[in-house]
């Protein structure tokens, strides 16, 4: 039942947030804003009222790939985002222009999430140890592999915590930009409030999956 509570639960949620957000960003990636404005336009507008010039935008592959790189100062939105003039374009777009308003600001929880890039990497890295481990070697629930396992666990969910207050934030910004700099009317923000609300539960559900692996390992432990 612990691996049910801890793991299948948490597992089964995540699944839900993603296609979650992708059918609500399919949904409003087709709903054009009335300014016809672009997204790469909107991150423009949104940087330069906090007075940032010196990001650069530039257009990545995929769908939903769009990020913000505070050590290269780079802010990429992907082809529906950067060329479309959708709400849900609009709102990716700002929602990342709200990171790099953020590194400007030096926003402590974004200042402590980069920090913890390089250790977060590393112990991504032991994950698969751990699981080789537990699957194929005698032992592997307890002793070395379960004391990696929680170590990567713990790191990895310490991030996720982090990284909520960046993320909401961030979107908090993005909803107040956009319809204070008029990029977009007050009755078309429900349109980016469910498109930035649904990509907020997957940073939710990473936490928890996250989490619930962390304590399914403390619990394991002999």
């Amino acid at each position: 039942m612990t691996f049910i509570y801890l793991i299948i639960i948490p597992l089964l949620v995540g699944l839900w947030a993603q296609m979650k957000v992708k059918s609500t960003y399919n949904k409003y990636v087709k709903v054009p804003s009335r300014g016809r404005i672009s997204g790469r336009e909107a991150a423009v507008a949104v940087m330069e009222s906090a007075g940032i010039y010196d990001v650069e935008i530039v257009q990545c592959r995929g769908t939903l790939t769009d990020h913000y790189d505070p050590k290269n100062k780079r802010l990429a939105l992907s082809q529906d985002n950067y060329r479309g003039t959708s709400l849900a374009a609009l709102g990716v777009a700002a929602h990342e222009a709200g990171h790099a308003i953020q590194h400007k600001e030096a926003y402590a929880p974004l200042n402590l999430r980069m920090a913890l890039v390089p250790i977060t990497s590393f112990a991504s890295q032991l994950l698969p140890i751990y699981f080789m481990g537990s699957i194929f070697l005698l032992g592997g629930r307890s002793g070395l592999f379960i004391t990696i396992g929680i170590f990567a666990y713990l790191v990895l969910t310490v991030f996720q915590l982090v990284t909520l207050p960046v993320e909401f934030d961030a979107s908090k910004r993005a909803k107040k930009q956009l319809v204070g700099l008029g990029i977009i009317d007050q009755d078309e923000l429900t349109g980016v409030n469910k498109t930035l609300d649904a990509a907020a539960y997957t940073y939710v559900a990473a936490f928890v999956s996250s989490l619930g692996w962390l304590l399914y390992l403390l619990a394991s432990r002999r």
